[in-house]
This record gives C-alpha cells, sequence and structure tokens, in this order.
C-alpha cells in the first residue's frame, strides 16, 4: 500500500473542520514520508483551502461543492465521475461518515482507505477498524491511515503540522508603536459552542495586563465573535489604542498570516489555535469543556491549562448545569505564569 511508486496518486477526502484540516497535515508528511515523490491531493471545503495553500505537502485542493451535513447523491455522484480522470491510485476518507465515501468509489478509485465508521463496506475496500484505546488522539487516527491496517492497532509516531505562515497584509495588519513592542493575540472564539469560552471578563483581564506592560493585543476571530470581541475591549480597563480587534474583518489566509506575528496567542480550543500550533508561536490554550488527550495543539512550545472540576470534561456545546466552573474558575494569574514559561 505505501510502496514507492513514483506516480503514485493518493486523493484524500478531507475533514470539515478547520482543526481537524491543520492536524490533517500530519497525515499528508507522513505519506511523503512514505513515499517523497507522492502526490497528494485534498477534497475539501472551501473555507478551509487557504490551509491547505500554506501545506507544502498539498499539490491541488479539489473544491467540495456540497455543504457540510447535506447528503448531495447526485453532486457526489457526478464530482466523482469528474475525478476519473485523474486515475488515482488510493484514496484516503477522513470523515468517518458513509456519504464521505461516496466520491472516491464514484471515482473508481482501486484502494480506498479509511476507518469503518458508519458500515461503509463496499464504499471503502481497505477498511479499517478502530481501537480508540490503541490510537487514543485524532492526530494518531489519521496517520495511521498512512500505514498498512496491521499497524492500525498500535501507536505510531508522527510529525507535527508545520504551516508556512505568509508576510501579513499591510491593509489589515496594525502598526506597532516601535520595533520592539510585542504582540499578543486573543482568540476568544469557539465554533463548536459558548462552553469552550474563557468568559470575556477574564480576557479582558488578561489583556489589561499586557496593555500595561506595553504590548499589542489584537483579538481575532470570525463574524460569529465579533460581539464577544467588543466585549472585551468594552471591559478592559485600559481603553487604549494598543486593544485592537479584527473579529470578522479577516478572510481565513490573513488571519493565518496574522498570527504568523504574533510573539504570543492565548486561545480557546478552536481551529485558530490549531493554526497558531501549526506556526509554532508561543502558545496558551484554556481548556473547559473538551479534552486535551484527544485534540491537542500539537507543538513543543504550547502551553495547556485546564481546572479539575467534576463536571469536565463533559463535552457539550452549552454547559448542562448552567454555571460554566470549568472556565470561569481558571484563572487569569494562573494563565499569565504560563505565558511567562513560553516567553
Amino acid at each position: 500500500m505505501t510502496g514507492r511508486n513514483p506516480d503514485k496518486k493518493i486523493l484524500i477526502v478531507g475533514p470539515s473542520w478547520v482543526g481537524d484540516m491543520v492536524m490533517a497535515q500530519s497525515l499528508f508528511i507522513a505519506l511523503k514520508k512514505n513515499n517523497p515523490e507522492v502526490t497528494i491531493d485534498v477534497l475539501a471545503m472551501d473555507w478551509t483551502r487557504p490551509l491547505l495553500q500554506r501545506m507544502p505537502e498539498v499539490n491541488e485542493a479539489i473544491s467540495m461543492p456540497i455543504s457540510h451535513g447535506i447528503f448531495g447523491w447526485s453532486m457526489r455522484k457526478k464530482l466523482g465521475q469528474s475525478l476519473r480522470d485523474k486515475r488515482y491510485d488510493q484514496a484516503i476518507v477522513l470523515p468517518n461518515s458513509w456519504k464521505s465515501a461516496l466520491i472516491p468509489w464514484f471515482a473508481k478509485i482501486p484502494l480506498r482507505t479509511g476507518w469503518l465508521g458508519e458500515y461503509r463496506y463496499g464504499l471503502l475496500n481497505d477498511v479499517r477498524k478502530l481501537d480508540k484505546q490503541a490510537l487514543p488522539m485524532m492526530v494518531e487516527r489519521f496517520v495511521a491511515l498512512a500505514h498498512p491496517a496491521s499497524l492500525s492497532r498500535t501507536p505510531l509516531t508522527y510529525e507535527a503540522p508545520l504551516m508556512l505562515a505568509e508576510p501579513a497584509n499591510e491593509a489589515i495588519n496594525p502598526k506597532r508603536q516601535s520595533d520592539d513592542q510585542k504582540r499578543l493575540i486573543l482568540c476568544p472564539g469557539a465554533e463548536f459552542g459558548p462552553a469552550k469560552q474563557w468568559p470575556t471578563s477574564h480576557y479582558a483581564a488578561l489583556a489589561d495586563f499586557f496593555l500595561t506592560s506595553g504590548w499589542q493585543v489584537l483579538i481575532l476571530g470570525s463574524k460569529a465573535d465579533v460581539s464577544t470581541a467588543e466585549e472585551i475591549i468594552h471591559l478592559s480597563s485600559q481603553q487604549s489604542n494598543n486593544l485592537i480587534s479584527l473579529a470578522g474583518q479577516t478572510k481565513l489566509e490573513e488571519a493565518i498570516d496574522l498570527l504568523g506575528t504574533a510573539d504570543q496567542v492565548v486561545s480557546n480550543d478552536s481551529g485558530l489555535m490549531h493554526i497558531a500550533a501549526a506556526l509554532q508561536v508561543p502558545l496558551v490554550v484554556v481548556y473547559g469543556p473538551t479534552s486535551p488527550a484527544f485534540t491537542p495543539p500539537l507543538a513543543s512550545n504550547a502551553r495547556i491549562t485546564q481546572i479539575d472540576i467534576e463536571c469536565s470534561p463533559c463535552f457539550k456545546r452549552t454547559c448542562p448545569l448552567g454555571h460554566h466552573n470549568c472556565m470561569k474558575k481558571l484563572s487569569v494569574d494562573s494563565v499569565i505564569e504560563l505565558i511567562k514559561t513560553t516567553l
């Protein structure tokens, strides 16, 4: 399966979430390590394409025209048939859904690899049964698919994602007051749900600490995070020109390049967190209802903080008990101390 065929072409059916796509780079790296001449194309949602453009292992990002969660039988069939001329040798399907395996099947790709998921016998002909205890981390489950099925129950070493930032667009990159002014970037959003979010009052207090130390503080996020960013600015006691929100104002590729300019990033468990880790910038991640045992930041200079509380991790989008103590009781001082270890 992993022979060094210099003409080998692999189609990856990529995940839909930004963080998962970042972690998928470890699979791409493993495939290149097995066969440096392999061609890797990735079928992906358009919003993840900027990530793939910064991964040197990827030859081409192919646009998935079907929205996440939509079945779209006829569209999947049409896309699969259109890919037949590319003559892929193998497809690796990362999502576990039945429908995600349809396109490689319609494309008549001879070897179709993936985890069993929703009982995908036939659609996949190199189907693996997942041992969650042997492979507890998502990145391990991705990387295992680069290797023969006999190794699927064995913990494997992997290389962490390593993305390449480009110079930040000057039009959206705020000027620093001096060449040596340090920059803290806050990522207070979380697409998963509000339970993952450290309180805005905590982010504001953290911003105040660094603003009084002369830092510039930027807030990044999607359009959904605009109100969160505005609340952090409102709660800040400094009201400084060095506290700037770019939430909802950047494309993903611009956010990637801005993260690359940071001297320090503080984030919830989110897609931007995984990007910051892949850019190897100093990073502190606050965890509450989710677990770093499954999808941690894959960088040696990342630090994780999570308090020991009976009901955490619950993996719920909103706090089922209504108190959100897993995040509220995670102190600003503890995050500041962790940052000091990364600087």
